[in-house]
């Protein structure tokens, strides 16, 4: 009995020692004796409600951060009234137009310049919201096997020589060094407004005898390949989740597939999950002469862009592909696919890695001719039909001596 009152009394002691000290801190403010005793209170609040950006994009970007960060939401009262002063669409949880896949009129009050914007840009921003196309080709059981690698390679409708030869050459599907390659080729609708010819019967013909052809109808134009990404990206998801890698690419490069299934044999397992490799950009901003073909006008981006592999092909994981498709729904899409992806990696807290072996800008004209210069490499842009034929036959000669 005589320790538990001891103990009670030493408790006592120790909660009437706390009570004086704060009682002490609080007279003085917590500052030092030499200092004055008033306390200072901030004239702003810590937290400040962002200003919205006059750039299209930047604000359509702002306003997805706000509706998928709730606790930003809180913190800066209510979002309703900051969604109300970047934006007057109604604009759903998803980032998506109320109005589904039909023109979002109010961009061209909302684009300051948008009347003198080039066609292709009115087209791309008409339609930026919109997510949701029919798929009006699909393998479903393209990933039945549950492919080591997965090829998925952007084509355009009138390509079959491009794709033919990738079949015949690195696309090969099938087994490949004991491990299972599936190759997918990603088409959308080329259009009569673009003045493309009618191809759906060629099309159909060659899906039902090679059974690799994904198409979806949206417009299939250059600003449309970040929605290429996105689809292809859900298709992953739907389709294809067990894939252990992914590479993409354009069907204008070469792709030593022996080699990346060689580099990736040797990854280890941790590494792997977060894997994604290529020729990286870094400190790069948009172009802004009216000329170029990355051109980007001032009323809908601005700022740097983060670092990103050239969308000539890059590998990465099917893990990653899968968290990639769900990040995607918090970034609004952006007119230029590589750079897209490299904000969808920013958004995860990933860094895409440079590799040597991606020659996107090709490689020194006086090695071309070389079959040793294509052994140790991934990719080279670009390459025609007949090159790429050729290539493959000289990493497939028994007797080709590297050393």
């Amino acid at each position: 009995m005589k320790k538990v009152k001891v103990k009670v009394v030493g408790i006592m002691m120790m909660v009437n020692f706390f009570i004086y000290i704060v009682v002490e801190v609080s007279r003085s403010g917590g500052q030092d004796k030499s200092s004055s005793s008033k306390v200072h209170i901030p004239a702003k609040r810590f937290w400040k409600k962002p200003v919205p950006f006059d750039a299209y994009w930047n604000r359509e970007q702002q306003t997805l951060d706000y509706i998928h960060n709730p606790i930003l939401a809180v913190l800066n009262g209510s979002i309703s009234s900051f969604l109300d002063s970047v934006s007057s669409t109604t604009t759903t949880a998803n980032g998506s137009s109320l109005n589904g896949c039909d023109p979002d009129i109010s961009v061209t009050t909302q684009v300051k310049d948008y009347n003198s914007l080039p066609e292709r840009f009115k087209d791309f921003l008409l339609y930026m919201k919109c997510r949701t196309y029919p798929m009006v080709v699909n393998q479903p059981h393209k990933c039945k096997d549950h492919p080591f690698l997965l090829l998925a390679v952007k084509s355009l409708a009138p390509h079959f020589d491009r794709r033919q030869a990738i079949r015949e050459s690195w696309g090969k599907a099938g087994k490949l060094g004991n491990m299972t390659v599936t190759t997918v080729f990603l088409l959308g609708n080329a259009t009569a407004v673009d003045h493309f010819p009618n191809l759906s019967k060629m099309l159909e013909y060659e899906s039902k005898m090679y059974g690799d052809i994904l198409m979806w109808d949206y417009r299939d134009s250059f600003f449309n390949l970040t929605i290429k990404e996105v689809l292809f990206l859900q298709w992953v998801n739907e389709y294809c989740s067990k894939a252990q890698f992914v590479f993409k690419g354009d069907d204008d490069v070469f792709v030593n597939t022996y080699r990346i299934l060689e580099y990736l044999k040797g990854l280890q397992h941790p590494k792997s999950k977060d894997l994604f490799i290529g020729d990286v950009i870094t400190n790069a901003g948009p172009h802004r002469d009216k000329k170029l073909k990355y051109f980007i006008p001032e009323s809908i981006f601005v700022g740097p862009y983060p670092p990103y592999a050239g969308g000539g092909g890059f590998l990465y994981s099917g893990s990653l592909a899968l968290r990639l498709y769900n990040m995607s729904q918090q970034v609004s899409l952006y007119p230029i696919d590589d750079v897209y992806t490299g904000m969808c990696l920013k958004k995860l807290g990933l860094v895409p890695e440079k590799h040597k072996g991606f020659r996107t800008f090709d490689i020194e004209e006086k090695y071309r001719n070389n079959p040793c210069a294509y052994k140790g490499l991934m990719l080279v842009h670009s390459r025609t039909p007949q090159e790429m034929i050729k290539i493959w036959s000289w990493l497939n000669d028994p007797e080709l001596n590297c050393q």
